[in-house]
């Protein structure tokens, strides 16, 4: 008697059973966007005026005239969101095709909060100057470029020298989007207890991307002081192991002199400020100055728990969806570049930033509260508020050509 044949399960029938287990395979198949047209191609009229030969009309007036390119396609709309998948939100050195779906996420949030097309780019290259040339060589179809999900300390490279070779606005979002949050729900959390950011100091855990950012922006708004740590303790001048990013950064963080550990550091401090991992203990944070401001960040453990951070903080935040407070970039990102590309800014200036966390912040100036001193991301009032505020200031700052 034969054997009975057995059909080995296809890819597909695994794949869809993958859906049924998990509704995020089902909600990523075949992606989440596509492109779509703004104008029909009904008939022969519609595509001799959509391609050839109206479309030449238009090409040559852009050749004689290259500022019309703003007028007459979409690249003041656009913008590019490049990553070489090397810092994966907490997943690490991934690669470019496993960043796709980051990526494209991105971009649906640029659209869905912001108003604001955008392309993920995602490059097999970790070279800096091979990141730097191929977004060089891309810019010309872009209002602006999105760094997304980079390491550091390569990503402060690849920004500085992107900006200095292209004129649309580079914004690194893990470091920029995030410090504009933090100083928009720090000035909300003075506002409440009746005190203000010259009072004020801080200790940031993680001198990453994002620490260094958040304390550059904490420093032009004007904190009393702020130390940064790293996993060696804190970033000061005597340390002779320092990047030079981080010799930067000790150049005009630090004040008070501090040498020891991040838990030393914490005594007496009015702000933790957390963007690393980890986990602080309570004993520490114990010490920390009455009626502080706790915004543990690290996602999906805070370093301090919430309900720890509640003992002995009068505000607190975290970087999760399932606590008051998040500390969220889609806060500030779309509204950015919305406001940016709106005035067709050659770059974003820290005055935008912190335009944008006063607008942040101001959202929910009514409504000010120990569980609220940021807005929601789905407040429709963020995304106009930071608009209007960055397009003011990029005028204001002399970076609008319109």
């Amino acid at each position: 008697m034969a054997a009975e044949i057995v059909n080995p399960r296809s890819d597909s029938d695994m794949q869809e059973e993958q859906d049924l287990i998990d509704p995020a395979f089902a909600l990523h198949r075949g992606g989440k966007m596509e492109i779509t047209a703004t104008v029909p191609v009904r008939d022969r009229d519609d595509l001799s005026l959509a391609y050839t030969p109206g479309v030449a009309k238009v090409c040559t007036a852009i050749a004689e005239q290259p500022e019309l390119v703003h007028e007459y396609t979409w690249r003041s709309q656009v913008v590019a969101v490049v990553t070489d998948g090397t810092a994966v939100l907490g997943l690490g050195d991934i690669g470019p095709e496993a960043s796709l779906p980051v990526m494209e996420g991105k971009a649906i949030l640029f659209k869905q909060f912001g108003g604001v097309d955008a392309v993920p780019i995602a490059l097999a290259t970790t070279d800096v100057d091979e990141i730097v040339e191929t977004v060089v060589r891309l810019a010309p179809s872009f209002g602006g470029v999105n760094l997304e999900d980079i390491s550091a300390p390569r990503c402060f490279e690849i920004e500085r020298k992107l900006q200095e070779r292209v004129d649309i606005p580079v914004f690194h979002d893990d470091q920029h989007g995030t410090a504009v949050v933090t100083l928009a729900a720090l000035r909300n959390a003075t506002r409440l207890t009746g005190r203000s950011l010259g009072e004020l100091r801080a200790v940031i855990s993680g001198a990453g991307a994002a620490g260094v950012a958040i304390a550059r922006i904490l420093v032009e708004a004007g904190i009393g002081d702020v130390a940064v740590t790293d996993r060696k303790g804190v970033v000061h001048a005597g340390r002779t192991d320092l990047t030079d990013v981080k010799r930067q950064l000790a150049s005009f963080t630090n004040n008070a002199g501090l040498t020891g550990t991040l838990e030393e550091a914490l005594d007496g401090a009015d702000v933790f400020i957390g963007v690393s991992g980890g986990t602080v203990r309570e004993e520490a944070v114990a010490t920390m100055a009455k009626g502080a401001f706790i915004f543990a960040m690290a996602n999906p453990n805070p370093e301090i728990h919430p309900e720890v951070a509640h003992k002995y903080a009068a505000v607190v935040a975290t970087g999760r969806s399932d606590y008051p407070n998040q500390i969220n970039n889609v806060l500030a990102f779309p509204g950015i570049f919305a406001g940016a590309l709106q005035v067709r800014a050659s770059r974003i200036t820290e005055g935008m930033k912190i335009a944008a966390a006063e607008a942040l912040a101001a959202v929910v100036d009514g409504e000010l509260a120990a569980d609220c001193v940021i807005p929601s991301p789905f407040d429709e009032r963020v995304a106009p508020a930071v608009t209007k505020a960055v397009a003011a200031a990029a005028r204001a700052e002399g970076v609008a050509r319109r």
